[in-house]
């Protein structure tokens, strides 16, 4: 009933347009409808909200959890239809859920309101690197499955976004709040006015006004020259630099179904994925050669090539599956890098009978060589809550989807190798039809006359579904890969705009890097992206259907970057240096 009370009176009709600005402004701002404009507006709400409730910390908890839940439902409204699909939770559980990790997951707007309100009364003046100090520590310092931070909206800009290199989204978002929090001081004309009284105060008597005016406009065109300046310098200096070489690479989006409770007949509708796969490289690759293949996440789902004595006991082992994937890189002379489910027992077992409860399942991507033969696999280790597995044990019985997915452990490049450049040698090609009567040994026996001599010419760094988001996890990989792949599985959030959103979060890591990233998905979008963050072509497949997409991707020569050698460093000196600046001020005021 309070709430009720409050959300009809005035202050609180105030309130949630103050929510709804900075949840919409953002919206607007990000991707698929990438207006930019709007995000420089976006934190107006929280800072009105601020200057009515200064000092009253209860009131800005609460509106706090406000902004978190306005703007979960404007910008991650696709979360439940993910609890609901792919968690398998019934509507009276996801409702909770999706408020609940709506507060959790977007704790950063409590704790920027308290910081920012501390801060300000503190120092008691109008100080636009106290919003930048805040929003810097609640990004850093509050959890978020999904990091979006209002970095990478400001990344929509093509120039801006090349400061990534240095500072990754996290510069962006402090610069962001440092530009927006003067837009927001300027906001009436007299104070306009007021700031460029300094032009007629020099010569006059109000000397201080004119020094404070005259400090306030150079730190502004200071920080526009900085990060505009130097993010044109990145641009044009990486803009020319020349590949060492280009990699043919084809993508394969098969639209591969999720599961089957609709009713649908299992074995038909994967007898007509593979069929499906098989004809849509075959289509690809008969005239035009690539030198790497990628299947998505998911894209034969439920099974796995890795023939053990565990796999085997799992029934996810399928010979078929991987006859077609060795007929697919012998028939063509490709690599294949596809997704797979795997298992083991870690340390082997202590017995020699299998025990269930031991057995540790992955979510695993491998790549198949030219000749067909399967080589290294890389096993997913930032596992997604509520879809790959519960926070707490008892939580599985709410959801029968829910997997139980152990993290990998290894963080290794995938080397491939050099292609087959000769014409197929068989008189017979194979298709997925004849895995009925072949197994895999007999496949690569048919192909011998295809077989080339083994030659590493390269690695890609692996990534699955959310791991390409988190730039502190990617930055962990050792080794100067020659491109990124990124493989995901986006259906479960059906025609929504998260697959749009997803790859835009994980985009800034082609900057990063300076690497190419090709990602590939099951329903849609796949695209490449080049190491400027630029989407090639801006070539997007459709959601929810099948499609190919295949570009040359450039090989930029290896250059350790400032973010891949020293992470968040510039950001958590910013923090330290505005920090004991805020720390000295204070205690010389008190």
């Amino acid at each position: 009933m309070k709430l009720a009370r409050f959300l009809m009176s005035r202050e609180g009709f105030i309130s949630v347009l103050c929510y709804t600005v900075t949840a919409v402004f953002s919206f607007l701002s990000f991707a698929p409808l990438n207006l930019p404009i709007f995000v420089w507006f976006a934190p107006f709400g929280l800072f009105i909200i601020e200057k009515r409730n200064r000092g009253e910390w209860k009131k800005l908890i609460y509106h706090g959890f406000g902004f978190a839940i306005l703007f979960y439902l404007v910008s991650f409204h696709w979360v439940y239809h993910m609890t609901t699909v792919f968690g398998g939770f019934d509507w009276y559980l996801a409702v909770p859920i999706f408020i609940g990790s709506a507060i959790l997951l977007n704790f950063k707007f409590p704790v920027y309101l308290l910081l920012f309100s501390f801060l300000v009364k503190k120092v008691g003046k109008f100080f636009p690197l106290i919003a930048s100090f805040s929003i810097l520590f609640a990004e850093f310092f509050t959890p978020q499955v999904f990091p979006w931070y209002f970095g990478n909206v400001v990344a929509e800009n093509q120039i801006l976004a090349q400061n990534a290199e240095y500072t990754s989204a996290y510069g962006l978002s402090a610069f962001l709040f440092f530009v927006s929090y003067y837009l927001f001081y300027l906001k009436n004309p007299k104070k306009i006015l007021h700031f460029l009284s300094f032009v007629r105060s020099v010569v006059t008597k109000h000397q201080k006004i004119a020094k404070q005016s005259l400090v306030g406009l150079v730190s502004l065109l200071v920080v526009l020259v900085l990060f505009f300046g130097n993010g044109f310098y990145l641009f044009h200096k990486w803009e020319n630099i020349k590949p060492i070489a280009e990699r043919e690479v084809l993508i394969v989006q098969p639209n591969a179904p999720l599961e089957f409770r609709d009713g649908r007949n299992p074995a038909e509708e994967i007898r007509n994925l593979m069929t499906r796969i098989d004809r849509m490289v075959e289509s690809e690759l008969k005239e035009k050669p690539v030198d790497l293949v990628v299947l998505p996440e998911s894209g034969v789902p439920f099974f796995t090539t890795h023939d053990s004595e565990v796999t085997r006991t799992m029934r996810i082992y399928w010979h078929q599956f991987e006859s077609l994937m060795a007929i697919i890189s012998l028939r063509h002379g490709a690599n294949l890098f596809f997704n797979e489910l795997d298992a083991d027992i870690p340390g082997g077992g202590g017995s020699s009978r299998i025990v269930r409860s031991e057995i540790r399942t992955y979510n695993s991507s491998v790549l198949m060589n030219p000749n067909g033969e399967r080589k290294n696999s890389y096993q997913k280790v930032f596992l997604l809550i509520f879809g790959e597995y519960m926070p707490f044990e008892w939580m599985y019985a709410l959801s029968g989807q829910t997997g139980q997915f152990a993290p990998g452990t290894k963080l290794e490049l995938i080397p491939y190798y050099e292609r087959r450049k000769t014409p197929s040698k068989v008189t017979k090609e194979l298709h997925w039809e004849d895995t009925f009567g072949m197994s895999p040994d007999s496949v690569r026996e048919h192909y011998r006359a295809n077989q080339i001599e083994e030659n590493t010419i390269g690695s890609f760094l692996p990534l699955i579904c959310y791991e390409v988001i988190i730039s502190e996890f990617v930055r962990k990989f050792e080794g100067d890969p020659d491109f990124i792949v990124n493989v995901t599985n986006d259906k479960w959030y059906g025609n929504s705009v998260e697959s749009y959103q997803h790859h835009t979060l994980g985009r800034l890591r082609a900057i990063e890097f300076r690497k190419w990233i090709v990602r590939s998905t099951n329903s849609g979008t796949s695209v490449f992206t080049d190491h400027l963050g630029r989407n090639i072509d801006n070539d997007f497949t459709p959601i929810e259907t099948t499609a190919t997409i295949r570009k040359k991707v450039s090989v930029i020569p290896g250059e350790m970057t400032f973010y891949r050698l020293y992470g968040n460093l510039l950001s958590y000196l910013f923090m330290g240096i505005v920090g004991l600046v805020f720390f000295v001020y204070a205690k010389r005021n008190s």
